[in-house]
C-alpha cells in the first residue's frame, strides 16, 4: 500500500483532489443544507450542480411511489432477475420505457456501466457458449472520443468479456472518431470496416461535459451504407431534457428509432433513471426480441441483484409524470434558454446548447478557486472541473429554477470573475 500513499498524497499536494460535501437534506426547490466535510460547517446554498433535470427527486408522487413499493416488496429483491429477483414492477417499468422510447424490448441494469458492459458481453460474444453454435465473425466498435466513463470502460473492455480472456470469441476492435466529426466516422468506417465485420457505433446523445448533442440523422446516413450495423445512443442527460416532450434524441432531430430500422440499421438506446427519472438504474431498449435474454444473463445481469423495488417504482413514477405532463420539459427549455442567454449577456463563454451548461474560465483562474468563493461568498453551489475536461464550471439547469436564482448565479459569477480577474492580474 505504500505506492497508495504516496500517489494520494501527491495528489493532495498537486490540488487535484475535489472539495467533498454531504448533504443533509432539501430545504425547498433548489435550496439544500450541505456539510463541509473537511470543517464541518454547515450552510443552506443555491444548487445549480444538481442533474434532477426536471425536478422530480422532490415530486410528491414519486416519492409516495417508493414508499408504497417498498411496503409490498421489501428494500431489496435479494436476488438477480434471472434466478429469484424479478417483480412485477421490472414489467411495468420495461414496458413504460418502451413505450417512451419506441423500442418494444427493454431489460433493465443497476447502472449505466453495467448495462454498457453488458451490452459488449452480449452483442461481442453473445453473452454465454451454446453448444453447437460457432461464433466467427469479429467486431469493430467506434466510439466517439468525449464519450462518458461507462462507454469508454465497456468498450476497453469489449474483447474479454468482463476481463475473462475466452479462446472461442472472435476479435473486437475499437477505434474511436474525432468528437461529432462524421467525416472522420466515416473515413474511419472505409478504413477499418471489414465485409464480415459486426459494426457498432456507441456515442453520447448529450455529452456530459460539453452540453452538445450528436449528430443523430447524420450517423444513421453513414450506418445506413452497412448493412445491419448497430446504433447505440446513451441518453444519460437526453432523456427528459431533449425533444418537446422529452423523449430524447430521436424525439428531438423529430424522427422514430423505426427511420433507422427502415434504413437497415438497428438502433438502441440506453436509457438511465439517474436524472430525469429521479432514481437509479439503467435500461437498453431495442427493436430485437432475442437481444433481451442475451442481456439477461450476461455476467453483469446474472451476478447482481435486481434493481430495488423502490428506485423502480421511482422511476417508472417519474417516466409516468414526463408523459403526461410535457410542461415540465418545457420549463426546463425555457430555462436553458434564459440561463444561456444571460451568460452570454456578461461575457461568458457557455460552450453546448442544452441544460449542461459548461462554463469555460480564463487558463489562469483555477475552477476550484472560483466554485469555492461563489458557495461562501454568495452561497451558490456549482461543480468546478479541472481535471476530466478542460477546466471549466459545469452547470446544470432545471424545471425548478427561477429566473431570479438563475439572475443571481450569473450576477455572483460576474462578481467571482471580476475579483479572481484582479488578484491574477495583480499577482
Amino acid at each position: 500500500m505504500q505506492v497508495v500513499k504516496e500517489y494520494v498524497q501527491r495528489w493532495y499536494e498537486s490540488g487535484l483532489d475535489p472539495d467533498e460535501y454531504i448533504c443533509h437534506g432539501s430545504k425547498a426547490g433548489n435550496l439544500v443544507e450541505i456539510e463541509e466535510t473537511a470543517t464541518g460547517i454547515r450552510r443552506t446554498v443555491l444548487t445549480f450542480c444538481t442533474n434532477d433535470v426536471l425536478g422530480l427527486v422532490q415530486n410528491k408522487a414519486v416519492q409516495q411511489a417508493a414508499i408504497d413499493a417498498i411496503v409490498q416488496y421489501g428494500t431489496s429483491n435479494s436476488s438477480c432477475s434471472v434466478l429469484s429477483g424479478r417483480i412485477d414492477l421490472h414489467r411495468q417499468l420495461e414496458d413504460e420505457i418502451s413505450a417512451f422510447k419506441h423500442l418494444p424490448h427493454t431489460q433493465l441494469f443497476l447502472n449505466a456501466w453495467m448495462a454498457m458492459q453488458a451490452l459488449m458481453d452480449a452483442f461481442c460474444h453473445l453473452a454465454i457458449p451454446v453448444p453447437g453454435f460457432k461464433h466467427t465473425r469479429e467486431t469493430l466498435i467506434l466510439t466517439d472520443v468525449l464519450n462518458h466513463g461507462c462507454i469508454v470502460s465497456a468498450v476497453a473492455n469489449a474483447g474479454t468479456r468482463s476481463g475473462k480472456m475466452f479462446g472461442h470469441s472472435p476479435r473486437v476492435r475499437v477505434r474511436a472518431y474525432r468528437h461529432c466529426d462524421m467525416a472522420d466516422l466515416t473515413r474511419k468506417l472505409q478504413r477499418y470496416a471489414r465485409p464480415e465485420d459486426r459494426i457498432m457505433v456507441v456515442s453520447d446523445a448529450v455529452f456530459s461535459m460539453d452540453g452538445d448533442i450528436a449528430p443523430l440523422p447524420e450517423m444513421i446516413d453513414i450506418l445506413a451504407n452497412y448493412e445491419d450495423s448497430v446504433l447505440v445512443m446513451d441518453e444519460a442527460h437526453a432523456s427528459g431534457a431533449l425533444g418537446e416532450k422529452g423523449g430524447g434524441i430521436y424525439d428531438y432531430f423529430g424522427i422514430l428509432p423505426q427511420d433507422a430500422i427502415d434504413r437497415g440499421v438497428n438502433p438502441l438506446i440506453m436509457t438511465t433513471f439517474s436524472k430525469f427519472a429521479a432514481s437509479a438504474g439503467a435500461a437498453i431498449s431495442s427493436h430485437i426480441p432475442e437481444l433481451k435474454p442475451l442481456l439477461n444473463v450476461s455476467p453483469t445481469s446474472i451476478g447482481t441483484i435486481s434493481l430495488p423495488a423502490p428506485t423502480t417504482a421511482a422511476a417508472l413514477e417519474s417516466i409516468r409524470q414526463v408523459r403526461k405532463d410535457p410542461d415540465l420539459v418545457k420549463r426546463l427549455h425555457e430555462n436553458t434558454r434564459y440561463l444561456r442567454a444571460i451568460l452570454a449577456e456578461h461575457d461568458f463563454e457557455a460552450i453546448g446548447e442544452t441544460n449542461v451548461v459548461p462554463v469555460l474560465l480564463p487558463t489562469d483562474i483555477n475552477p476550484k478557486h472560483f466554485a469555492r468563493q461563489l458557495m461562501y461568498e454568495h452561497g451558490i453551489w456549482v461543480s468546478p472541473i479541472w481535471f476530466i475536461a478542460k477546466p471549466r464550471l459545469r452547470i446544470t439547469a432545471n424545471a425548478l429554477h427561477t429566473r431570479e436564482e438563475m439572475d443571481k448565479l450569473v450576477a455572483a459569477m460576474t462578481s467571482v470573475r471580476d475579483s479572481l480577474y484582479k488578484t491574477t492580474i495583480s499577482a
